[in-house]
C-alpha cells in the first residue's frame, strides 16, 4: 500500500493511496477450499488496515481488519500478514481499507470459485467473467477530508464523480484519453458480471443499454434466478448477474452500449448534496463495433426512485442447496435496534468543533453512538480479559425511548440527541439472534446499508414505516430468505434479520456509509468461546500490529 500519482477528470495529477500501484487494487482469485495469505507492506504515509469484506474469518479472527476492533493499524513502514481460509464460501466478495476514508482508493475484488471450478456453478456456465467495481472519486485528499470532518463535526463534501473500475467515463466534462473502462463481448455469449459497490456513501443503480440481467448471487450467496433490467446495490454489497450479449443490431449500428451507474438518494427530506452524475463504461461487441458511432445510453432511474430500489432488494430469494446453511427457526435473543442520525456534543478530540454552537452531527444504534478505543484493539482486550476502560457490555436490546420512529413530529432536539460510548452486546457461542433494524426520521429518513463482520444473516422481511410484529411476522420468509452480509434497510422502514453467533470474537456491525460510520453508526458483538479449541478464539499472531 503506497503512493500513486493519477490524473482524473482532466485535473492535475494527484497522489492517492493505492495497492500495488493500481486503482482499483488487484483482484484476488481463490478457490473455496483455499487458504489465503496476503502480505501487507505499508509504504503509505498513513496508518492502514485491510478488511476482507464478507469473509467469515473462522479461526482467523485477528485477520478481519477493522482498525481498533480486531487490530491496531499497521503504521507507515510496518507490515502485517493476513492469513485466512474461505472454506464454505463461494462467489464475489471484496477487500478494502478499514480506517479513515482511505477505502475510497484502497479496494479490490475477492473472487471465490467453487472447489470444482466453473462447472460447479449452480447456474449456466458463463463464457466470460468480468469484475465491475463501482467507486467514488474526490479531487481532494480523502484522508484530509475525513480528518477535517472529524475535527470540525461538519460532514465531508460529496464526491466529484462516480467510477466503474476506477474510471469515471464519458459523461463528465473531460475529453482526456483513458477515462472510460471497456468490456469486450461476443454476440450471444453469456457474461457473468461480478458487481461490487465500493463507493463510500452512495447506493447505485446499474444498467446496460438494451441488455437485461439474471441475478444468480448476492454477497457470495447463491440466489434463485432473478430477471431484471436494473441492478440496485448499496455500499458493501455485491451482485453476481448473468448478461447475454444479444442486443438488437438495429438498436445500435455501432455495436457499443453504455453501462451506466447512477446514484440512489434515499434521504427524506433530501439529505446533503450528492453528485447527480453518471459513471459509464462501454460494452463493445467484438467484430461489430464502430468507434465513430456513439454508444447507446440506457434510460436511468430517477435519483430518488425508492420503489425501483425496494422492488429489487426485497424480491431476491435464496437458492436452497444441499449442505448450505438454512434459516434458523428457533430464536434465543430478540433485539429491536434503531438506526439513524442525530446530534451530540463536541468530543474532546474534535479540536476545531464550535463548542458555543448547537450540537454537531452524530449517528447511533439504539441511541448509542459508537466510538472505537484508542489504546488497544477490542479483540485484544477481549482475549486478555481486560475490557475495563476499553468497552462496556451494555448495548441495549431495545431503544431507551419508544417513540413514533418515522413520524416528522419525532424529529426534535430531545430525540435527536445521543451520547458517545463503546458498547458491545455479548452473545453465547451458537446463540441465534433475531434483530429488527428500524430506521428513524431523526434528521432524515435514509436507507442505511448495515453490515455485520464475521457472519452472514438471513433477511426475513422488510418494509416501510414503523415495524409492527403482528403484521410483519406472518410475512417472514422462513423457507428461502436471501442470505447476505449487508442489508439496505428501507428508508423510513425496517428489516428483520436472523443469524447464528457461531464465530467467537469481536464483530463490528455498522453502516457502510463511511460518513455515518465516522459519526458513530455502529456497535460490536462480543461472541464467547465455544466448548472446543476449534470453536474458541486462537491467540494473536506474532506480528499483530501494536498501537
Amino acid at each position: 500500500v503506497g503512493n500513486l500519482s493519477i490524473s482524473q477528470l482532466c485535473q492535475p495529477a494527484r497522489i492517492i493511496t493505492a495497492v500495488n500501484g493500481q486503482l482499483p487494487g488487484p483482484t484476488i482469485h481463490v478457490r473455496e477450499v483455499d487458504t489465503v495469505v496476503v502480505h501487507l507492506l505499508n509504504t503509505s504515509p498513513y496508518n492502514m488496515t485491510i478488511h476482507w469484506h464478507g469473509v467469515f474469518q473462522r479461526g482467523s479472527q485477528w485477520a478481519d481488519g477493522p482498525a481498533m476492533i480486531t487490530q491496531c493499524p499497521v503504521r507507515p513502514g510496518g507490515n502485517y500478514t493476513y492469513r485466512f481460509n474461505v472454506t464454505g464460501q463461494e462467489g464475489t466478495l471484496w477487500w478494502h481499507a478499514h480506517i479513515s476514508f482511505l477505502r475510497a482508493t484502497v479496494y479490490g475484488a475477492l473472487v471465490i470459485k467453487p472447489r470444482g471450478g466453473t462447472k460447479a456453478y449452480p447456474f449456466p456456465k458463463p463464457d466470460k467473467e468480468h469484475v465491475v467495481l463501482l467507486g467514488e472519486w474526490w479531487n481532494a485528499n480523502v484522508y484530509d477530508l475525513e480528518r477535517m470532518a472529524f475535527l470540525t463535526g461538519i460532514p465531508a463534501r460529496n464526491a466529484d464523480a462516480y467510477t466503474i473500475n476506477g474510471k469515471p467515463g464519458d459523461l463528465y466534462n473531460c475529453t482526456a484519453a483513458n477515462q472510460t473502462y471497456g468490456f469486450q463481448v461476443r454476440r450471444n455469449q453469456t457474461h457473468l458480471l461480478r458487481i461490487i459497490n465500493a463507493a463510500l456513501n452512495t447506493p447505485m443503480f446499474v444498467k446496460v443499454a438494451n441488455h437485461s440481467f439474471t441475478v444468480v448471487a448476492v454477497d457470495a450467496c447463491y440466489t434463485a434466478p432473478y430477471e431484471t433490467d436494473v441492478v440496485v446495490i448499496a455500499p458493501g454489497q455485491t451482485v453476481d448477474a448473468l448478461m447475454v450479449a444479444d442486443a438488437d443490431v438495429a438498436a445500435s449500428p455501432g455495436g457499443r452500449f453504455y453501462m451506466a451507474a447512477t446514484p440512489y438518494d434515499s434521504a427524506i427530506p433530501q439529505g446533503p448534496p450528492f453528485s447527480q452524475t453518471t459513471a459509464t463504461a462501454v460494452v463493445e461487441y467484438i467484430g461489430e463495433s464502430d468507434a465513430t458511432v456513439p454508444p447507446v445510453l440506457p434510460p436511468r432511474p430517477d435519483y430518488n426512485d425508492t420503489p425501483t430500489a425496494h422492488r429489487f432488494l426485497s424480491n431476491l430469494t435464496a437458492l436452497v442447496l444441499p449442505g448450505r446453511p438454512t434459516v434458523p427457526l428457533a430464536v434465543d435473543t430478540r433485539m429491536f435496534v434503531t438506526v439513524g442520525l442525530g446530534v451530540s456534543d463536541c468530543q474532546p478530540a474534535q479540536l476545531l468543533c464550535n463548542r458555543s454552537a448547537p450540537p454537531v452531527f452524530s449517528s447511533s444504534m439504539n441511541n448509542a453512538s459508537f466510538v472505537p478505543p484508542t489504546a488497544i484493539s477490542m479483540l485484544e482486550a477481549h482475549f486478555n480479559n481486560a475490557s475495563a476502560g476499553v468497552y462496556t457490555r451494555d448495548f441495549p436490546d431495545t431503544p431507551p425511548v419508544v417513540f413514533d420512529y418515522t413520524a416528522d413530529a419525532s424529529d426534535n432536539a430531545t430525540l435527536q440527541f445521543t451520547t458517545k460510548s463503546t458498547k458491545v452486546r455479548t452473545l453465547r457461542y451458537n446463540e441465534t439472534v433475531e434483530m429488527v433494524l428500524q430506521n428513524t426520521r431523526l434528521i432524515a429518513k435514509e436507507s442505511h446499508p448495515m453490515h455485520i463482520h464475521g457472519f452472514n444473516f438471513f433477511i426475513l422481511a422488510q418494509g416501510f414505516g414503523n415495524y409492527d410484529e403482528a403484521t410483519a411476522a406472518p410475512q417472514f420468509n422462513l423457507v428461502n430468505p436471501q442470505e447476505r452480509n449487508t442489508v439496505a434497510v428501507p428508508t423510513g422502514g425496517w428489516a428483520v434479520i436472523r443469524f447464528i453467533a457461531n464465530n467467537p470474537g469481536m464483530w463490528y456491525m455498522h453502516c457502510h456509509f463511511e460518513a455515518h460510520l465516522d459519526l458513530g453508526l455502529g456497535m460490536v458483538f462480543e461472541v464467547q468461546d465455544g466448548p472446543t479449541p476449534e470453536t474458541s478464539l486462537p491467540p494473536p499472531p506474532a506480528d499483530l500490529p501494536q498501537c
